[in-house]
């Protein structure tokens, strides 16, 4: 049974059941990345930024008691932005090939394309199950990048303490747990700004305008996700130099995302990409003492941030590729007309 779901008024035991798929799909396609808790799980599903929507369906099998739920044995969510929608699917290990997928797939396109969208997009890991399902639906790869981790219990703290200090003079670090002060929100917006034309191939915008930024930084904590923000500053014209923000999830609290790097374009040459970063890490290691990893994404041709993450010790895990599809192509694929 396929029926549209809203986190917000699901049972404890269908959240459950939907963390027990999810972290089936973990063991068999990602097995080196942390299972996912409950905590937060249910405001994790059901925040989403001002402006935005996302519209869920659940696979559930008949149910063996009448006064229970069925088991949870696939979940489809869409995430309405801009003139995209964004699609994840989940189908539990147990019941793949068996059309489930491709079920769950055209529910959901069929609504958005209901909505008014004509394209939607999906984030696909390498060397996944994943990457042939969705080629075979037709959707095209679009942009790749390389998911990279970073062992903790690997680092070399004393190396690390040095990259922190090794930035120019007329720069100091400044460190913000729970995101950057109010009166910092405009010079940190500017700064992210200024790069707003690198990262097109993103599904997701970052967050340039400082409302935006407010909001963003709302919604993280409400979904159980805590930034922590390290900047650089320019001291003579007290400007963000550069940034740097890795969030905690209350989901998975051993491995943390690193989000945005920038450094202003003035302000390049003066060792602040490596200097944030290990400023953070070593923030990190006594404000999350049960923090173990931290994932972060770049793209393949930002050789430059590749390079400052290896220095840090990260090492390359898995692409992530981005696809999208024409919605009408997608459905008449899936159920050509009789």
């Amino acid at each position: 049974m396929v029926r549209e779901w809203d986190p917000r008024t699901a049972s404890s035991a269908e959240m459950a059941s939907l963390l027990a798929t999810l972290n089936a799909v973990l063991a068999a396609d990602l097995p080196q990345d942390p299972p996912w808790r409950e905590t937060s799980l249910r405001e994790y599903l059901a925040e989403v930024m001002p402006g935005e929507r996302r519209l869920s369906w659940v696979a559930q099998a008949e149910p063996t008691d009448p006064g229970a739920p069925g088991t949870v044995l696939g979940q489809v969510h869409v995430l309405l932005l801009g003139d995209i929608g964004v699609l994840e699917v989940l189908v539990h290990p147990s019941v793949r090939r068996a059309g489930l997928g491709r079920d769950l797939v055209l529910r959901a396109a069929r609504r958005v394309y209901q909505e008014g969208f004509r394209s939607i997009g999906v984030e696909v890991v390498g060397d996944t199950p994943a990457v042939g399902f969705y080629e075979a639906l037709g959707f095209t790869r679009e942009y790749v990048e390389t998911r990279s981790v970073l062992d903790l219990a690997a680092v070399d703290w004393a190396e690390l303490a040095q990259m922190a200090t090794g930035i120019g003079a007329g720069y100091h670090l400044e460190f913000f747990p729970g995101g950057p002060p109010d009166d910092l929100i405009e010079a940190y917006a500017r700064a992210k700004a200024e790069v707003r034309d690198v990262d097109d191939g993103e599904l997701r915008p970052s967050s340039y305008d400082p409302q935006r930024l407010r909001d963003s930084l709302d919604t993280l904590h409400r979904r159980g996700m805590k930034p922590y923000i390290v900047l650089a500053r320019h001291e003579q014209s007290g400007e963000v130099a550069g940034l740097t923000e890795v969030v905690v999830p209350a989901q998975h609290p051993t491995r943390a995302d690193q989000y945005d790097t920038i450094v202003a374009q003035d302000h390049r040459g003066y060792g602040i990409d490596r200097a944030i970063k290990a400023r953070m890490l070593l923030e990190l290691r006594s404000a999350e003492p049960e923090l173990a990893e931290v994932q972060t994404w770049n793209a393949q041709a930002n050789e430059a941030m590749l390079k400052v993450n290896a220095e840090l010790g990260y090492r390359p895990d898995r692409d992530w590729c981005e696809y999208s599809v024409d919605i009408a192509e997608l459905v008449h694929r899936i159920d050509p007309p009789r």
